[in-house]
């Protein structure tokens, strides 16, 4: 095999196993390496934030959940089911970011409903990552879908950069345009 022309770990939240295999594999078609993370309780996602389940070689880590009100939907386990330290409910915010969260110099794409606030941007720039992108509002999950796409294709096919490849993709319609871009 030859050398990827992206490295892109992607970690799937609760119900977003059809979006991330097509995903999945368009990116691979277009020449990225790409790791899945599965996501089946929240240790899961510490692990990779944390850093400690997370390739050093990731150019990109695409975080594929849904979100509400600015906050990560996660897998709710029963009570005696949570590990000790591990974070509970359903939801995992911006303070769960400032608490568990170390990624030196990785630009990170959070792409679900609201997961481009402000607030949750700012938390992960502050825990190291270089940049970071999601919309802001309700987006359609096609729509999500298609900017992933159009983002990835840019970068890696047609060699734009980070910013040009942003503004392609989120030019494409009204939903696309919910895309927020924040860098460090």
């Amino acid at each position: 095999m030859s050398k990827p022309e992206l490295y892109v770990s992607l970690v799937v939240g609760p119900d977003c196993d059809l979006e991330s295999f097509a995903l999945r594999t368009a990116l691979e078609s277009f020449g990225a390496r790409v790791i899945v993370h599965w996501i089946g309780r929240p240790n899961d996602l510490v692990d990779v934030l944390s850093g400690e389940d997370l390739d050093h070689r990731v150019d990109y880590l695409i975080l594929n959940f849904h979100g509400d009100e600015e906050r990560f939907c996660l897998p709710e386990l029963g009570e005696e089911v949570y590990e000790p330290g591990e974070p509970r409910g359903e939801f995992f915010d911006q303070h769960d970011v400032m608490r568990y969260t170390s990624l030196k110099n990785v630009k990170v794409i959070a792409s679900g409903c609201t997961l481009g606030a402000e607030a949750l941007a700012k938390a992960f720039l502050h825990c190291g990552c270089r940049s970071y992108m999601g919309p802001d509002d309700y987006i359609d999950g096609n729509a999500n879908l298609m900017f992933l796409l159009r983002f990835m294709y840019e970068v890696i096919q047609n060699k734009k950069s980070q910013l040009e490849a942003f503004e392609i993709a989120k030019s494409m319609d009204e939903e696309t345009s919910m895309y927020r871009l924040y860098v460090s």
